[in-house]
């Protein structure tokens, strides 16, 4: 719908801020008061100029009490579709330095949950006090069940398709085993018009069911600050695959240390507050321990999701994934696991390993279940993301 003219002038009215140098002339009723109120305790001026930007007599401020934010946090969350208040509650944590109010209960029940609340709860995991600790669990149990809601089944469909696919013959022995679909189109020209009937040449077919594993898929999460979202989706998508019979999941984090917590990925909240934002990082030790869970090269899809600032032995790193991919392992660096596009990362560790044969991109959540898949039926990584981008 077309906005008019005084709809138009009331919107750059809340976006200015309403001193007479706007040129807006609108006056502001009713709910418009209290939006516009919102705005300003957020983007009012302030001492560096910054925000609605005017010589402002008021500045920019929430009052340092958990209650004052929690009221904040209620009015934007009436007036403003969730999408905003996702953003204007990402900038009141930047701008105002909320981190330390984020510990207080009345705050986090009035949060408008996301993945970069998330990121910002976990990596005050550890100084949280215990009554706030299941509030901000609240918060993460949320987000993580949003998530697995709108990934989960695409996920099992692309790689349990995959599964299956990469296990197809030609010589199924059952019935039950043909890929009629397949079958049909393969033998096409077969057709015998005269008796209205297909006589395949051949059959196309899956492989025996089986509840052995076909593939060890290894997740390796680089937990450095700047990758915070990517360490919240890594985890839901690890405890989806992990339910997956055909496939043996391990989820590894790390920064300067290693931490296994494959067995906590029957509940992803759990996984994510295994892990510890922030910290320095160091690839090679990861690398090195993802090495040791190895079993079946052939059979291995090992996924690092880093930035790839290494703070580790760099040579010895690349020496590493030179041989897990020697070895028959299919090794894909992401630079984020994330809807907001590659981080800064460092471009002569992504060229290097590109040189080894391993691609190294960005990759969004959607995009995750197709890059399994593809993984899985072993195809060309590197083509495969050139095609997305």
């Amino acid at each position: 719908m077309r906005e008019d003219g005084g709809d138009r002038l009331r919107r750059w009215r809340l976006v200015l801020g309403g001193e007479k140098a706007d040129g807006t002339g609108v006056t502001l009723a009713g709910d418009d008061v209290r939006m516009d109120g919102a705005l300003e305790k957020l983007y009012g001026s302030d001492d560096r100029g910054e925000g609605r930007s005017r010589p402002g007599r008021r500045s920019a401020g929430l009052s340092d009490s958990a209650p004052s934010v929690a009221r904040w946090l209620g009015d934007i969350r009436a007036y403003f579709p969730s999408t905003v208040v996702q953003v204007m509650q990402r900038d009141a944590i930047e701008r105002l330095d909320l981190t330390r109010l984020l510990m207080e209960p009345e705050m986090l029940e009035a949060v408008e949950p996301d993945v970069h609340l998330v990121g910002t709860l976990l990596s005050l995991n550890r100084v949280m006090p215990d009554r706030a600790r299941e509030s901000a669990r609240d918060v993460v149990r949320k987000v993580v069940r949003d998530l697995e809601r709108r990934l989960a089944q695409r996920t099992r469909s692309a790689v349990g398709g995959a599964l299956d696919r990469s296990a197809r013959v030609l010589r199924p022995k059952r019935l039950a085993d043909v890929d009629w679909e397949r079958t049909i189109r393969a033998n096409l020209r077969h057709y015998l018009p005269e008796h209205r009937t297909l006589v395949p040449e051949r059959l196309i077919g899956y492989g025996r069911r089986q509840q052995a594993v076909k593939r060890d898929v290894v997740l390796c999460v680089d937990q450095s600050g700047s990758m915070a979202a990517s360490v919240v989706y890594a985890s839901v998508f690890a405890a989806v695959l992990a339910s997956m019979r055909s496939l043996r999941t391990s989820l590894v984090v790390f920064d300067t240390s290693v931490v296994d917590l494959t067995d906590q990925l029957h509940d992803p909240v759990e996984v994510l507050f295994g892990t510890q934002l922030g910290g320095g990082t160091d690839i090679n030790r990861a690398v090195a321990y993802a090495q040791g869970l190895v079993t079946r090269p052939n059979d291995t899809i090992f996924v690092l999701i880093s930035d790839l600032y290494e703070g580790g032995v760099r040579d010895e790193m690349l020496r590493r994934v030179a041989a897990l991919t020697a070895a028959g392992v299919q090794v894909v660096a992401l630079l984020a696991l994330s809807d907001e596009g590659a981080p800064a990362y460092d471009h002569d560790n992504a060229a290097a390993l590109s040189a080894l044969g391993v691609p190294a991109f960005a990759c969004t959540p959607d995009a995750f279940p197709d890059l399994m898949a593809a993984a899985i039926e072993r195809r060309d990584l590197k083509e495969w993301s050139e095609r997305r981008s």
